[in-house]
């Protein structure tokens, strides 16, 4: 599956669209990753612990996205872009999403 953030795919001729690919996640903190985010707060600096946490669910919301990619038939997913959005207090989806495509 070639995806890619681009409209097209360079040496490839999209065929058709399949329509709309996407993946998400909804993630909540945790008690520990808040605490040492808080003593980070007194120091400054990365918070690793949320750092680790948003990677994770970027890549389980693009996985997401190229399984919905795959069960369209699609060969390849362009112009693929990524949105977040709180849910509630310490709660925030991750939202994968691209245009399904057969390429050539």
């Amino acid at each position: 599956m070639i995806i890619t953030t681009t409209e097209t795919i360079p040496g490839k001729e999209v065929t058709q669209i399949l329509g709309v690919a996407r993946g998400s996640t909804v993630r909540a903190r945790n008690f520990g990753s808040d605490f040492m985010a808080g003593l980070k707060n007194l120091v400054g600096g990365e918070v690793n612990e949320y750092t680790k946490l948003q990677a994770r669910s970027r890549e389980q919301a693009l996985k997401r996205m190229i399984d919905d990619a795959e069960r369209l038939g699609a060969d390849a997913i362009v112009n693929i872009r990524f949105t977040t959005s709180m849910i509630m207090q310490g709660m925030s989806e991750i939202l994968a999403y691209g245009t399904a495509v057969k390429i050539q």
